[in-house]
This record gives C-alpha cells, structure tokens and sequence, in this order.
C-alpha cells in the first residue's frame, strides 16, 4: 500500500516540476529580455505572489473557480472509480497512473488522468515557478552583460537571438542546483496539497496517521521522506558536474 502512494506523490512532484519548469522559464527569459519595464514588474510580482501564497489557499481558489463556478475539471481524487478499476487491471502497473494509461493506449482514461492532475499540478507547481522565474531573471541578466553577448550584439544579432541562444542555458546550470533543494519544497507543500485535493499519496497518509495518533507511521513516512529529499539532491549534484565541468573541481 505504501508503494501506491508513494506512486501518486511521485507523480504529483513529477506534474508540478513539469508545471514550475514551463512557468518559470519562459516568463523568467522574458522578464530578462524586458528588464525594468512594467512587464518586469508584474512577473517579478507575480513570482513573489507565486512563492507567498499558500499551496491550500491557492489550491481552494483553484477548485472554486475551474470545478464549482465553471465545472471544467474534477473537484478532488486522483481519478474517477472507472479508470481506478481499470488501472488496476492492467499487468504490472507502475501506480502512476498517466504513465500506466499511456502502455496501455487507453486515452480515455489518460483523459481522465489529465483532468484530475490539472489543479493539483498547478497549485504545487506554481510555488516553485516563482523561483524559477526569479532565477532565471538574475541569471540571464548576468549572462547578458558577458563580453561574447556584447560581441554578439555588435555584430546585428537580434535581442531576441541573444537570450534564446546566448543566454537561455547558462542560466539554466543554477536552475539544476537548486532544483535538488525545490524537491524539499514541494514534498513539505504536497502534503497540503494532497489533502486539498484528497490526492491519496504519501502526504494525505501522512496527515491520516496524525489524526489517527500512528506515530510510529508518522515517523517512518518523515524517514522516507528525507531519503527522498537527500538521494535527490545527490542525484543533482552529479547531473550538475556533468552538465558543467567546473563544479567538479
């Protein structure tokens, strides 16, 4: 049974990365490219905003507005009852069920998948889009003011070429590094957010022990936890000295 939820927060992290990542890169190199303009402004506040909301309280906005006002998407769970069954039916599932939809080319239940992951991969991702965005903001910015970017510029490159091109992965060598410690982060918000939107993994179990007074689960469910959040940053720091070879000295 633990191996399902840690399955579904697995695959929570993996959503909400996914979401953090297309967030808070794309606004982060148009945030540089507009440095001290009003849409700098707006995504520098929208990125604390991001960062100083809480995961349960963004997470309720969420469901009020996309599943009660407008109806657009599940209000809570994983999956429906249905596609629960038929996961379970499948050979060797991995638990995570859009991975497992997809060996088994049921698109209605990946549809499915997809439409109760949309909230809570928003609610969890957009707290670490805002580092993200403010990340690559500085890091660019940096990058621009390099000699070959000067260079670059003298010779007619367009702006636009000289971020895209110059500038975008330089900047993403700090985003590996401090991705390892986001994981931190997003374990500690995927308990709130799996108990928002009733997402049976390792945090919603985490908090039904806790009422139930299981201490001795409690603190297995924290050990694991911090393996987790220690194995992760290990497996960063080595994809970091590959990806730059001045980290390895």
């Amino acid at each position: 049974m633990l191996s399902t939820f840690g399955a579904a927060t697995l695959e929570l992290s993996i959503n909400a990365l996914i979401v953090a990542l297309a967030v808070g890169i794309p606004l982060g190199m148009i945030a540089a490219q507009r440095r001290d303009k009003a849409s700098d402004a707006f995504l520098r506040c929208f990125a604390i905003l991001c960062y100083a909301t809480p995961v349960f309280f963004s997470g309720l906005l969420l469901k009020l507005t996309f599943s009660v006002w407008l109806g657009w998407l599940p209000v809570a769970g994983r999956v429906s009852t249905r596609t629960e069954l038929t996961m379970g039916q499948l050979a060797a599932p991995t638990g995570i069920y859009w991975l497992d939809a997809l060996r088994s080319g049921n698109l209605t239940a990946l549809g499915d998948v997809v439409s109760h992951a949309v909230l809570p991969a928003i609610a969890l991702g957009l707290l670490t889009a805002g580092v993200f965005l403010r990340l690559v903001r500085t890091n660019v910015i940096g990058t621009l003011g390099k000699d070959y970017v000067e260079a670059g510029r003298s010779r007619g490159v367009s702006e636009f070429r000289l971020v895209t091109k110059h500038a975008y992965k330089p900047a993403l060598i700090p985003i590996i590094t401090v991705m390892g410690l986001q994981i931190a982060l997003m374990l500690g918000g995927a308990v709130l957010t799996e108990t928002t939107f009733e997402w049976k993994g390792l945090g919603y179990q985490l908090v039904q022990y806790l009422n139930a007074r299981d201490f001795v689960a409690v603190q297995g469910i924290v050990v694991l936890l911090a393996v987790i959040v220690a194995f992760t940053n290990f497996v960063v720091d080595v994809v970091a000295a590959l990806i730059d070879p001045r980290v390895r000295y």
